[in-house]
């Protein structure tokens, strides 16, 4: 077998890119938000074209007066099983992609990630 095959073969078993890392007091997770989605979702993991993972989400809920950005918040909340306090957003509140800290058990809330994205 060629040098090829073997690394496809060896490659496969890397983990893909996860939008969320565990921080001191949670999780930081990336998303890309569709305002005006329809429904209240969660679509599981896309890289973006700079190589960045995001959690693809959307919500009902129009992009005005911050209604998308709270709306994002309690699904979030929701899907990792925290009350919606513990999720803040702490980048891009204007942007379509943004950043999310989520406070409690980072390898709990990982966990609860991880099950989420599974069952999609």
């Amino acid at each position: 077998m060629s040098s090829f095959g073997t690394y496809i073969r060896t490659s496969s078993n890397v983990a893909a890119p996860r939008p969320w890392s565990a921080t001191a007091g949670g999780v930081a997770l990336s998303v890309r938000l569709t305002p005006k989605g329809g429904r209240d979702a969660i679509g599981g993991i896309e890289t973006l074209a700079d190589g960045r993972a995001v959690l693809k989400t959307r919500v009902r809920a129009a992009p005005s007066e911050g209604a998308a950005n709270e709306a994002l918040c309690r699904l979030i909340a929701k899907a990792a099983g925290v009350p919606p306090r513990d999720v803040a957003l702490i980048a891009g509140a204007t942007a379509r992609v943004k950043r999310l800290a989520i406070s409690g058990d980072p390898p709990r809330l990982i966990a609860a990630l991880e099950k989420m994205v599974a069952t999609g």
